[in-house]
């Protein structure tokens, strides 16, 4: 018995077909909260803050959200600390990007986050699967 729960432990909760489906669909209500919380906090803070804040906030969302129905499987305190390196090259493209957009480019700070997110979107999936998923041991 103990095998047949070691063995079930280290396959991917669902096929990656899936798991990649869920995950832009859970991307697209990650960037809704985002943006919205974003696009909130820069009535009253600079858009550096209002992006930082709100990044940090839907991460979180993301986090459970991608626990639950991407992969299917239980949020720990482990993964919850290690997921925001899922995230780390996401912060730095979109904050970075969004400083050029802004004060390089001149475009506006109201559309400049979805702009910039979209390169870091396939370097967050596969260090989300790396955090979130059992690692597979060789045989």
């Amino acid at each position: 018995m103990p095998n047949a729960t070691l063995s079930t432990s280290t396959v991917p909760a669902r096929p990656i077909s899936g798991q990649i489906i869920t995950f832009a669909l859970v991307g697209v209500v990650n960037t809704a909260t985002y943006y919205g919380l974003y696009l909130l906090f820069l009535r009253y803070l600079p858009y550096l803050a209002a992006h930082v804040i709100a990044f940090t906030l839907s991460m979180i969302g993301s986090f459970f959200l991608n626990a639950k129905f991407t992969y299917r499987i239980r949020p720990t305190w482990r993964k919850f600390l290690l997921f925001p390196l899922t995230n780390a090259t996401n912060f730095v493209i979109t904050t970075v990007g969004v400083y050029v957009i802004v004060d390089m480019l001149h475009v506006g700070s109201k559309f400049a986050p979805l702009m910039a997110s979209a390169a870091a979107i396939p370097v967050t999936f596969v260090v989300s699967r790396w955090v979130m998923l059992p690692k597979v041991e060789a045989a």
